[in-house]
C-alpha cells in the first residue's frame, strides 16, 4: 500500500480515475502524491502574502495504492522507454515485493515482465488510478419466475 519509508507522513487510499505523480517527499524516499497537495502557496503582495509563504508549506500526503491495482503510466522518460523496451504509456500492475520492513517495496510491472521500484521512476511521473483491484467484479441480474 504505502512504502515503509512513507509510514511518517500523512497518506490516504487512491481513488480511482484520479491521477497522480511520484513526489520525493522531504525523507528522500519517493511516493505517490495529488498534484493538489503540490501546489504552490498562491502569490499575492504584503505582509500577509510573505506569511502564508513562509508559514504554509506544500501539504505532505502519500496517496497509497493496494497490490494489484491497475494504472497507466503517462509520460515515460525515453530512457526508460529504451532500458526497458517500453513506450510512453504503458498499462501496469502496481506490485508490493516483499513484507519485508525497512525496504523499498512498492513497485510497478509492465505488461513485459518488467518491475520497477517507485523508488526508481522519475519525479513527476503521472500515475493515472484505472482500478484499485485486479479482480473484474461482474454482478448479475437474477430473474426468478413465479
Amino acid at each position: 500500500m504505502c512504502d515503509y519509508s512513507l509510514h511518517g507522513f500523512e497518506n490516504r487510499l487512491a481513488r480511482e480515475g484520479e491521477v497522480l505523480v511520484v513526489h520525493r517527499f522531504y525523507s528522500g524516499s519517493k511516493g505517490l502524491t495529488s498534484p493538489e497537495y503540490l501546489k504552490a502557496i498562491e502569490e499575492g503582495t504584503g505582509w500577509m502574502a510573505i506569511l502564508r509563504k513562509l508559514f504554509a508549506a506544500p501539504r505532505d500526503c502519500a496517496v497509497c495504492i493496494p497490490d494489484g491495482a491497475q494504472l497507466t503510466l503517462h509520460g515515460l522518460s525515453r530512457s526508460l522507454q529504451e532500458r526497458h523496451g517500453l513506450s510512453a504509456t504503458e498499462e501496469v500492475t502496481f506490485r508490493q515485493l516483499s513484507a519485508n520492513a525497512e525496504t523499498y517495496r512498492d513497485a510497478v510491472e509492465f505488461r513485459n515482465g518488467v518491475k520497477l521500484r517507485v523508488q526508481d521512476l522519475e519525479d513527476g511521473q503521472s500515475v493515472e488510478v484505472v482500478a484499485l483491484s485486479s479482480e473484474n467484479v461482474v454482478i448479475e441480474d437474477t430473474v426468478r419466475l413465479a
